[in-house]
């Protein structure tokens, strides 16, 4: 559905909006806002395209003698957030960036993605969409409001109350996001204790992207009503699961077919030879763009063998060891799941990564190797050489080095976003790497 000016300047009045939230992301992935007042002249500046910020407070946005930088709202992202106070509601658009001279800017995370989609329509696809499966924990906060890692519940996957005692505050966070035009899916506890997943339905991957953001500031906002921290860090405790974000994606045609079915497909599997080409090009550049799905020094103690997390490049049917699983449904829900990617990765960077490594294997007619049916997590080192099955990085300095050596990536990316990203990222492994931890104090100060 199609918003215009009219249908939110009605709204504001409608719903007594007082203030306006312009939201854009930054190159880490952390959302951003300008708030202004919802007064007639704010308002017609909003909408007019002449809503401004400065650049250059924003991490890998833009040096201080450049700092100018116009929000462009996106209408269709219009939203009234369901909770308000005294002073009224608060309403929300999700902007593009642009320069003063009316451009597109380069270090804009979605419009990045939106270059991506123009590729795609170029090689003669209608959509591409995703189905996100984002996982949290909630932890209870300390007397001045600080999060612990103290978790509430011992509940394990698909339990329910009591064992789970976080039902009240999932189901708020589900009545909220149905408000705001979510259509959510499922919501259940996951393996770990303290650990949660809602899940909402695909959409086209920039509405599913900005669906995410959301969904995040929706799932904090109403945990600390509750008395909880809700954290996306991807493993914020040891010998516990980590919080994963799968990644189901599918290619539409101009016909409205997916693109990834073919009944008559000759190896069985009911896939079409582009989506055995868009495989290839996921397996084939793993190793480049997993800093980008997978973007911190934190996200890799996740991606470690024993925890259901997918370390092994590889794909399969039923089979969740690998990293790329094909799940059952076909026809219109044919899908490839990808199932490294973290929710600390920023998903207008992840998913145009994903799309263009895929469109680089069709585009290539790039050869997706024989699925693996096995638990790769029992295979030895030597059986998975055998069979041609890579790892993973096992680090974040790792990732970043094959970032720098994979083109298509970087080029998905852009040189702005590029080189601003892997700044942030040799510096915070900089930071990691001469921190002294409490492991070595423990393990070594009594020792030497």
């Amino acid at each position: 559905m199609v918003t215009t000016v009219a249908d939110i300047r009605r709204e504001i009045e409608e719903k007594n909006v007082t203030f306006l939230r312009l939201m854009f992301t930054d190159i880490l992935g952390t959302m951003k806002n300008v708030e202004i007042p919802a007064t007639p002249e704010q308002v017609d500046k909003v909408l007019s395209n002449k809503a401004m910020f400065d650049g250059s407070s924003i991490e890998g946005f833009v040096r201080i003698n450049e700092s100018d930088m116009y929000l462009y709202p996106d209408l269709d992202t219009w939203m009234v957030f369901p909770w308000g106070d005294e002073n009224g509601a608060v309403g929300g658009l999700l902007c593009d960036i642009y320069t003063p001279d009316g451009k597109p800017f380069a270090g804009d995370p979605r419009g990045n993605l939106k270059k991506a989609l123009r590729h795609m329509e170029e090689v003669g696809f209608k959509s591409f969409n995703l189905g996100p499966e984002p996982e949290f924990f909630l932890f209870k906060m300390d007397e001045l409001g600080n999060p612990t890692l103290e978790v509430n519940d011992k509940g394990g996957y698909f339990d329910l109350a009591p064992t789970d005692l976080a039902d009240n505050t999932r189901r708020e966070i589900v009545n909220v996001l149905t408000k705001m035009g979510f259509e959510v899916e499922a919501s259940h506890h996951e393996c770990a204790v303290g650990q949660h997943e809602i899940d909402f339905k695909y959409a086209d991957v920039l509405k599913a992207c900005d669906n995410i953001q959301i969904f995040k500031l929706v799932v904090k906002t109403i945990a600390r009503k509750h008395g909880f921290y809700a954290t996306f860090m991807a493993k914020p405790k040891y010998g516990i699961a980590g919080s994963g974000m799968h990644c189901n994606m599918s290619l539409f045609a101009q016909d409205g077919s997916n693109a990834f079915y073919d009944p008559k497909d000759p190896r069985g599997m009911e896939l079409s030879d582009t989506a055995y080409h868009f495989l290839a090009g996921l397996l084939t550049h793993a190793y480049g763009y997993t800093a980008i799905t997978n973007p911190t020094v934190n996200s890799y103690k996740r991606l470690v063998p024993g925890f259901e997390a997918p370390v092994y490049v590889a794909w399969a049917g039923q089979n969740r060891s690998p990293l790329v699983r094909v799940p059952a449904s076909r026809g219109i829900s044919t899908r490839l799941e990808l199932r490294s990617v973290d929710p600390m990765a920023n998903p207008y960077l992840a998913m145009a990564v994903l799309l263009e490594v895929g469109l680089h294997g069709i585009e290539n007619k790039l050869e997706a190797p024989a699925p693996v049916e096995t638990n790769i997590y029992a295979m030895t080192e030597e059986e998975r050489k055998a069979v041609g099955i890579t790892d993973l990085p096992s680090t974040l300095r790792n990732a970043v080095k094959g970032l720098r050596k994979d083109e298509v990536v970087r080029k998905a990316l852009g040189e702005h976003i590029y080189t601003n990203f892997v700044d942030a990222k040799n510096f915070e492994w900089a930071s990691y790497a001469t921190f002294v931890s409490q492991w070595e104090i423990d393990n070594y100060l009594d020792t030497y």
